[in-house]
């Protein structure tokens, strides 16, 4: 079944538009693909799908090396805001970009909220195992 790109970009667009503080999100693959992304002014998809493969990867080696398991979640925080990078299955990544003025407590319950969404989705047309 093929992925229904229609409603990723459309729950994308919603919880950027609807949520405080979020500046953007994208949907990408683990190898720095990009899916779909809600990205503020005139960042590159690509180069932010990179970026995020590389964090992730970089995660995942400190996670072993530290004995932490597998990972869940990404963060970096800058003097401009944060950077979350979550887990959405094994064939994809959910990164998140907030201001810095967000309300971590909100904005995560947001996150997860959008973040199941998202893995519906991607069940559905059989991409990801949740």
């Amino acid at each position: 079944m093929a992925i229904n790109l229609d409603k990723i970009n459309s729950i994308l667009q919603n919880f950027v538009t609807s949520t405080n503080d979020i500046q953007g999100a994208a949907l990408v693959t683990p190898d720095g693909l990009p899916l779909s992304s809600s990205l503020p002014g005139k960042m590159d998809e690509e180069r932010v799908s990179a970026m995020s493969a590389a964090m992730l990867s970089l995660g995942e080696r400190i996670g072993g090396e530290l004995a932490r398991g597998t990972i869940q979640q990404i963060g970096v925080e800058g003097d401009q805001g944060y950077s979350i990078l979550l887990s959405c299955g094994d064939d994809a990544v959910f990164l998140v970009l907030a201001a810095k003025e967000a309300k971590q407590g909100l904005m995560m319950l947001e996150v997860k909220r959008t973040l199941s969404e998202l893995k519906k989705v991607l069940m559905s047309s059989n991409l990801v195992a949740v």
